[in-house]
């Protein structure tokens, strides 16, 4: 069976943009096909300032993989890359996001899907709707369209 991810990329140390290439094509032999990706969008960082901006992009790939074992191969890539978790929200090399897994809905400590936050972020949004403008939260039921217009955080978004 094949399962439809979309997968938050994000990197704020080093060279972003090639980071996110280069975790982008590592996905792709790790997990499947990448089917769809967004533009680069630049932020300011979220929840901590002290740090430099943001770099982010929404992918959608196709897997044969279950939720599980996708997340284990991203935190794989994740480590092979050179981030290093220390506190929420730090500056990161590089950081991987399940944002949707098919419909599931999995509120297991290491595995959330979907992604809590997404309704309250406008860097993750943006793309999402770049790539997706319709595509249903699987627990609210709103597209990411609707999402976005009522998304309240204040950090601008630039298309780069």
């Amino acid at each position: 069976m094949v399962h439809q991810v979309y997968i938050l990329l994000g990197s704020n140390l080093g060279e972003p943009a090639r980071q996110l290439s280069e975790a982008g094509k590592r996905l792709e032999h790790a997990l499947g096909k990448v089917t769809r990706k967004s533009s680069l969008y630049q932020t300011a960082a979220w929840g901590k300032t002290d740090q430099p901006d943001f770099i982010n992009q929404v992918i959608l790939l196709e897997t044969s993989l279950d939720a599980p074992t996708c997340m284990e191969k991203i935190l794989m890539i994740e480590s092979d890359m050179g981030r290093v978790r220390t506190t929420r929200n730090a500056a990161r090399v590089i950081d991987i996001d399940i944002l949707f897994y098919d419909d599931i809905i999995s509120r297991e400590p290491r595995l959330q899907i979907p992604h809590p936050r997404i309704e309250m972020r406008r860097f993750t949004l943006i793309p999402l709707v770049e790539i997706a403008p319709m595509l249903k939260h699987p627990v609210s039921g709103k597209t990411m369209q609707e999402l976005l217009e009522a998304c309240t955080d204040p950090l601008p978004v630039q298309k780069i």
